[in-house]
C-alpha cells in the first residue's frame, strides 16, 4: 500500500497521463534503453532467427535518449538487439518482464548496465564471468606457448587451466539446472554435448553403438515446448550439424529420421520450431551436391507443403517449391526410370529403355556439340568395354534439337555400339506427337525427355538395375566406373563415430 501511495503522490508532480505511460511500463514487459549521447534519433530492434539478424520494429528516443519499445508475448521471445545509428547494437533477452538498461550511444554493448530484468542479469553476468576467466587463463596459455617453460610450469599452467574450467561447468551447471528456468539457461544447454556412455560390454561393434546412443539422444538437450529456442545461432547450429554431420548422408535415413524430428515439433505445439527445421532440411537437401539427396526434398514437399502444414509461403513461393519437386520427381534415386520410347539413329525404329535386358543399364543424355561431353564420351566408351561382359548397357539420348549433327558425331566416333536414340522436330510437332501418342508409338514423358529428366545440363547419366530402378545419378564416366566396382563386391562402409572428433566439431561451432 505505501508504494501505491507513494506513486500516486508522484503522479500529482509529473501530470497523470505521463504516470500512467510509466506504470504501464513497468507493469508489462515493455522495453527502456537510456542511450546517453543519442538525442532524438530513430532506433531499431531486431531479433535473432537462428543465427541471423531481422529488423523487427522501430521507435524515436526522446531529446534525452531514452527510447520504449512494446514488449513481446512469450512465444515471440528470445534473443533480440537495439540497434543504434551507426550501426551499433548490443544483444539482450526479450522475456516476459519488465526490461530497462542504460548504455552509451559510443560503445552500445561494451557500457551495457542492465537496471531491470533479472534474466539479462543473469545473461551478462555470466558473459562478464567468461570474460574474467579468460583473463585468467591468459597467462597460463602463454605458458603453455613458452617452448622454453620448466616442465613444472607446464603442470602448473594445466592445472590452473583445469580449475577454471571446472569453475565455468560448475557455473554453467548452476544455471542450466536453476529452478527459476532462465532462458537463458535452456541456451546454455543446447550447446552442451551430450555425455555418451560407454558401450555395454557383450556389445561387439562398440562404435556403432555409441554413435546410435549419440544419435538417438543428440535432441534431449531442446525443450521442444519453447519456440523462443530458435531465436538464437546455437539452435541453427544444433539442426545444421544434426543434418549434415550427425546422420549419414543417406536419403532413406535422412527422410525418416527428418519426419521423427519434425513430428516432434508439431506435436509439441511449437510451429516456429517446425518452421525451421523444416525450411534448413528443405534448403539443404534441395542444394545438396550429394547424390540422390534431391529425394528428401520431394519427399518434404509432397509431405508438408502439398498437404497444407506449411501455411507461412505466397502462393508464388509455394509454386516455386512444389514446381521444383515436380521437376525431379521422375528421375529420383530408388524410383523406375519412365520408360524411354525414341527413334534410334535410322530415325524409323522406335526402341524403347524397358525392353534392354541387363544387370546395370546407363541412361545417358547427351549432345553431340557439347564440349564436355566430347570428353566423357570417350571415356565411357571405354567402361563400356570393360563392363559390358559384367552386365553393362548404354541407351544413349542426343539432346541436339537436328538429328543430323548427332547422327554424324555417333558414327564418326564409332559410337554404334551400344543404343542409340534422339528425337526430332517432325515427331515434335503437335499433330505429329499426338498422333504418335495416341497410337502407342511412344509416350508423352519420352518426347518430354528433357524435362521428364530435369535436364539443364549435359551430359547426364542415370545408373539403372536390373529392373530399371535409377542406383545413382548425376555421375561422370570415372564416378561411373567406381560405382560399378562398389555394387560388383566392395564392402559397404559403416558410419564412422569418434566421440572426441564429434566434441571438437561441436566447440568449434560454439
Amino acid at each position: 500500500m505505501k508504494n501505491i501511495v507513494s506513486a500516486i503522490l508522484t503522479c500529482a508532480h509529473v501530470g497523470i497521463l505521463s504516470c500512467l505511460s510509466i506504470q504501464s511500463v513497468h507493469a508489462q514487459n515493455d522495453l527502456t534503453v537510456h542511450v546517453e549521447g543519442l538525442g532524438a534519433d530513430t532506433v531499431y530492434l531486431a531479433h535473432y532467427y537462428g543465427a541471423k539478424l531481422f529488423y523487427n520494429d522501430t521507435a524515436v528516443a526522446n531529446a534525452e535518449g531514452t527510447v520504449r519499445f512494446e514488449g513481446k508475448p512469450r512465444n515471440e521471445g528470445g534473443k533480440y538487439a537495439v540497434v543504434l545509428p551507426g550501426p551499433k547494437f548490443f544483444e539482450f533477452l526479450m522475456v516476459e518482464e519488465p526490461m530497462e538498461f542504460k548504455t552509451t550511444a559510443t560503445n552500445p554493448a561494451k557500457d551495457l548496465e542492465v537496471i531491470r530484468s533479472k534474466e539479462n542479469d543473469v545473461f551478462y553476468g555470466y558473459m562478464k564471468f567468461i570474460q574474467d576467466k579468460r583473463n585468467e587463463r591468459a597467462p597460463f596459455d602463454a605458458v603453455l606457448q613458452d617452448s622454453s617453460a620448466s616442465a613444472q610450469d607446464v603442470a602448473e599452467a594445466r592445472q590452473g587451466i583445469q580449475a577454471l574450467t571446472d569453475e565455468v561447468n560448475e557455473y554453467q551447471h548452476y544455471l542450466t539446472h536453476d529452478p527459476r528456468d532462465f532462458l537463458f539457461g535452456k541456451y546454455l544447454t543446447m550447446l552442451n554435448e551430450p555425455q555418451v556412455p560407454d558401450a555395454p560390454p557383450e556389445v561387439e561393434d562398440k562404435a556403432m553403438w555409441q554413435y546410435m546412443w549419440y544419435r538417438d539422444h543428440y535432441w534431449d538437450r531442446v525443450d521442444f515446448t519453447d519456440a523462443r529456442l530458435v531465436r538464437d545461432g546455437a539452435f541453427d547450429q544444433l539442426i545444421g550439424r544434426y543434418w549434415a554431420k550427425v546422420l549419414p548422408q543417406m536419403p532413406d535415413t535422412m527422410i525418416a529420421e527428418g519426419h521423427k524430428l519434425l513430428q516432434q515439433t508439431l506435436d509439441a505445439g511449437n510451429r516456429d520450431m517446425f518452421k525451421y527445421m523444416l525450411h534448413h532440411m528443405t534448403y539443404a537437401s534441395e542444394s545438396s551436391k550429394i547424390m540422390c539427396m534431391d529425394k528428401v526434398f520431394v519427399d518434404l514437399v509432397n509431405t508438408y507443403y502439398r498437404t497444407g502444414l506449411v501455411d507461412w509461403l505466397s502462393a508464388e513461393q509455394m509454386d516455386k517449391i512444389v514446381g521444383r519437386a515436380d521437376d525431379l520427381k521422375h528421375s529420383l534415386c530408388g524410383n523406375k526410370a519412365p520408360n524411354i520410347t525414341l527413334p534410334g539413329l535410322d530415325q524409323s525404329e522406335w526402341l524403347s529403355l524397358h525392353d534392354i535386358d541387363a544387370k546395370y543399364t546407363l541412361l545417358c543424355i547427351w549432345e553431340s556439340t557439347c564440349g564436355h561431353c566430347k570428353k566423357e564420351m570417350p571415356k565411357l566408351e571405354r567402361i563400356y568395354e570393360t563392363w559390358k561382359p559384367r552386365g553393362l548397357e548404354i541407351f544413349a539420348i542426343g539432346n541436339d534439337f537436328e538429328p543430323e549433327p548427332w547422327k554424324d558425331y555417333v558414327e564418326e566416333k564409332g559410337l554404334t555400339n551400344w543404343v542409340n536414340v534422339s528425337d526430332n522436330p517432325l515427331i515434335n510437332a503437335q499433330d505429329s506427337a499426338t498422333a504418335l501418342i495416341y497410337s502407342g508409338a511412344t509416350n508423352l514423358l519420352s518426347l518430354n525427355f528433357r524435362t521428364t529428366f530435369d535436364v539443364y545440363a549435359t551430359p547426364k547419366m542415370l545408373l539403372l538395375d536390373k529392373d530399371k530402378n535409377i542406383i545413382a545419378k548425376q555421375v561422370g564416366a570415372t564416378q561411373l566406373a567406381e560405382i560399378l566396382s562398389q555394387l560388383e563386391g566392395l564392402e559397404e562402409s559403416i558410419p564412422h563415430f569418434d566421440l572426441d572428433e564429434q566434441r571438437e566439431s561441436a566447440e568449434g561451432e560454439h
